[in-house]
């Protein structure tokens, strides 16, 4: 598959526990739920996913770094990193700057949280963010890549 298929799927921390964290907000299904279902939508699409999750901010910031390097588009969900990772905010920059699309996810629709989630330091760098619709926010992210990469 060409390298302008292929979409990381980055997902920052506590997402590891999807399915025991707050269920009632984030749902009963797993990472392992997740990734099988964008491996299933990104493959409809013709897209080569690779899903990712990581506790870690450096890893997040070296993913994003290997995107640029291979060309590859990312969905991401910085999980608490949406409100005030700079270094993450800054890598995220690099990917959209150099022509790749990346579309930050939430599973849960920040805005009707806590108010320390309202803001976000990836959305002004982002291509779009889309949120609030659990795992089908990635559908929709995968969708809307798909979209623009068939012009």
């Amino acid at each position: 598959m060409p390298a302008a298929n292929r979409v990381l799927i980055l997902n920052g921390p506590n997402l590891g526990r999807l399915g025991v964290r707050e269920p009632e907000i984030y749902g009963a299904d797993t990472h392992a739920d997740l990734v099988a279902a964008v491996g299933e939508w990104g493959s409809g699409l013709g897209l080569e996913v690779d899903a990712r999750q990581t506790d870690d901010e450096a890893q997040i910031v070296r993913w994003l770094h290997e995107a640029v390097d291979t060309r590859s588009h990312v969905v991401l969900n910085p999980a608490a990193f949406t409100h005030y990772s700079y270094a993450l905010r800054d890598a995220a920059a690099q990917v959209t700057t150099s022509g790749l699309l990346l579309v930050e996810v939430h599973l849960s629709n920040p805005h009707t949280r806590e108010s320390f989630r309202h803001y976000s330091v990836v959305s002004g760098v982002a291509t779009g963010t889309i949120a609030g619709f659990g795992f089908v926010s990635y559908r929709l992210a995968l969708a809307a890549i798909a979209d623009r990469l068939q012009g």
